[in-house]
């Protein structure tokens, strides 16, 4: 199985484009497309996506970008209980603003991760992009756990990894990888009205879907 996700799908521009980025790319677009709906089945399709950008990832040497798909699995599973069970009376969790508080919290444990991962790469791996591998790292850790609490300002913090990650996977040859975030992109802005519009009602507009599987977790 891993054999055939890394095997080539087909050439883009004379670069191979392995299976693993083509699925992750697809499941990639329709993950965010969800949040961006605040449909509960993002999660699910999210964890299968950061699973094939883990293998793609590794393979190409972002070592940052693989280990992060595994905090996302957790975080993942963590978002999809808290947005079914997060709001209040164990019901709907809703859009909200940032807190300063939280503000503050969130950028300390940004740029603390940005250090130490940048550390990390630097010295101990064969990274040849530490710095960046570790900003967008810490970024979209952060933004994660924005989501994962209907944040609406996580989308600005996606947005602000997007535009990193883009010139980040085109400069290592994978470029349907930047073309998928290039497509994210365009869906955090779509994202970022939707959520504002959600907050300006002070409701959420669509009912919670249940996810697949016995467990709700």
């Amino acid at each position: 199985m891993l054999d055939w996700l890394n095997s080539a799908a087909f050439a883009l521009h004379g670069t191979p484009t392995t299976w693993a980025e083509l699925l992750g790319f697809a499941t990639g677009v329709v993950n965010v497309w969800l949040v961006a709906r605040q449909r509960v089945w993002n999660w699910p399709v999210g964890i299968a996506n950061v699973l094939l950008l883990m293998l793609l990832f590794w393979t190409s040497g972002l070592y940052a970008d693989a280990g992060l798909q595994v905090v996302y699995v957790v975080l993942g599973l963590y978002g999809w209980w808290l947005w079914l069970f997060g709001g209040e009376d164990r019901g709907r969790l809703s859009v909200r603003a940032t807190g300063r508080a939280e503000w503050w919290a969130l950028a300390a444990a940004g740029l603390v991760l940005t250090v130490a991962l940048w550390q990390f790469l630097d010295r101990f791996t064969d990274s040849t992009v530490p710095l960046a591998d570790a900003v967008t790292t810490a970024l979209s850790l952060v933004a994660t756990y924005g989501q994962s609490r209907k944040l609406v300002e996580s989308w600005w913090v996606w947005i602000a990894a997007d535009v990193i990650y883009i010139p980040l996977y085109a400069y290592k040859g994978l470029l349907l990888t930047a073309g998928l975030y290039l497509v994210f992109l365009a869906l955090c802005v779509v994202g970022l009205r939707a959520w504002r519009a959600d907050l300006r009602r002070g409701a959420p507009v669509r009912p919670v879907e249940a996810g697949p599987g016995p467990v709700a977790a």
